[in-house]
């Protein structure tokens, strides 16, 4: 499974479904797929997502299998791209939906 992050003021950010809904978790609003945030609720949303990140170490994660020669990707960095859609969801002031 993929989940796609969309909103009008970033280009789409797709992940794999464990990491997607890792985030959704971190965000706090719902791990439902498909959904939405309103646009007034998106600060609180990118506000969540940083404050989980700063709770959990920064842990690297296997790409791949472990017999695999993938370079190792922490959530930390994975959650980068969410973060910067995120950000400017809340400069746009629009909504953010995933599917």
């Amino acid at each position: 499974m993929l989940i796609t992050f969309k909103t009008n003021a970033y280009a789409n950010i797709t992940m794999f479904g464990d990491v997607g809904l890792k985030m959704l978790e971190m965000i706090d609003f719902g791990t439902r797929v498909p959904g939405a945030i309103n646009a007034e609720d998106v600060p609180q949303a990118l506000d969540n997502l940083k404050a989980a990140l700063e709770k959990m170490p920064e842990q690297v994660e296997a790409a791949g299998d472990a017999d695999d020669d993938q370079p190792a990707v922490s959530l930390h960095t994975r959650a980068v791209p969410l973060v910067e859609l995120l950000q400017a969801a809340v400069e746009e002031e629009t909504y953010v939906r995933w599917e």
